[in-house]
């Protein structure tokens, strides 16, 4: 995982606590690891390295020099000042900014602060700019169409590459739809995170890319997006899943999901249950069922078919692993349609 990187001065370090004594059994293990450049070249040639499973090895390669180390160190977003986590091609009149200024509501992006105080007195936004499809106490989402927000679906891209590693960015945003995570005051409403679904999946993906801004994270605000994800496919009456290959951290919330979700239903369901009804009732893909309950080893082959084992006992041993579920969607302040229909 190459979050955080960045070039490390000479002063930065600290030469004086270098240990120069090696372990002899390290230095054997060292020694046996050695390969040939022709080995070595073979292995280069086979790996993709997991979340760019899209690419070719040398097209990995190329991406991979290219996003070596992140170009922007820092931006500021409303009243937070982030670090960011990785490269994000920004256009090249940028190239030499280490600090970028962003609009909290419209995203537009400065080299400057006088620019972007110049910009926000002008700027009339206070929130996302599409249709607000979700209002719970000081919790909103809106849904931008990229079509018809060209320019901020763009700057969302920009913006997300900062903290997402797992895939090559694309700014063929009028194919996509972005629901935007916000905290309300009297401000305005202020974006805490966001995914992007496809206007048309053929896999069923029901959504693309997911984040939750750094100052917002570990708040249950990446559980809440998931869960949002599935409400509007059960809305669309489909089943859904998340466009792979995953990032880390995303397949982490994933899985925890899908696993109190699933746990939550075979607890309280009495009698036989199969995969196929537990995803009617929860719009998980049957695959993504079937793996949760075989990395937890609630599911067995017998007589030509998958047996669901659920004992109780087991399941709250599951459920308290998978922590807490995050924030509630409240399914009655969902007021959506979905695109087809609105088409």
């Amino acid at each position: 995982n190459r979050r955080l990187d960045e070039w490390v001065k000479l002063e930065q370090l600290d030469l004086d606590s270098v240990e120069t004594v090696v372990d002899e059994k390290v230095e054997d293990k060292v020694a046996s690891l050695k390969m040939t450049r022709h080995q070595k070249r073979k292995i280069d040639e086979t790996h993709v390295e997991v979340g760019h499973e899209e690419l070719d090895a040398a097209s990995l390669r190329e991406h991979e020099e290219f996003t070596k180390v992140k170009n922007i160190a820092t931006i500021e977003l409303g009243r937070y000042e982030i670090e960011t986590w990785y490269f994000s091609p920004f256009p090249p009149e940028y190239n030499d900014s280490l600090k970028l200024y962003f609009c909290e509501f419209c995203l537009n992006f400065m080299k400057r602060k006088e620019q972007l105080q110049r910009h926000m007195r002008k700027c009339d936004l206070k929130h996302p700019p599409g249709d607000e499809i979700y209002r719970s106490g000081t919790l909103s989402m809106f849904e931008v169409d990229g079509k018809k927000n060209k320019v901020y679906g763009q700057n969302l891209c920009y913006l997300a590459k900062l903290f997402l590693d797992h895939k090559t960015l694309y700014y063929d945003v009028d194919l996509f739809l972005f629901y935007v995570l916000c905290e309300c005051d009297d401000r305005g409403c202020h974006m805490v995170g966001y995914f992007s679904k496809e206007k048309h999946s053929e896999e069923s993906y029901n959504l693309a890319c997911i984040l939750t801004l750094p100052p917002y994270q570990r708040k249950g605000y990446g559980k809440f997006l998931i869960a949002f994800s599935y409400e509007l496919s059960k809305k669309e009456g489909k089943v859904g899943t998340p466009e792979r290959p995953l990032s880390d951290l995303g397949l982490l919330s994933y899985r925890g999901y899908w696993t109190r979700v699933l746990l939550d239903i075979l607890k309280k369901h009495k009698g036989n249950i199969s995969i196929k009804e537990l995803s009617d009732m929860t719009a998980i893909k049957a695959e993504d069922i079937l793996t949760t309950l075989q990395s937890l080893e609630l599911i067995q082959y017998r007589k030509g078919q998958h047996v669901i084992c659920a004992d109780p006992k087991v399941l709250d041993r599951h459920l308290k692993a998978a922590g807490r579920g995050g924030l509630e969607v409240d399914v009655s302040k969902l007021i959506w349609t979905p695109y087809k229909e609105q088409s």
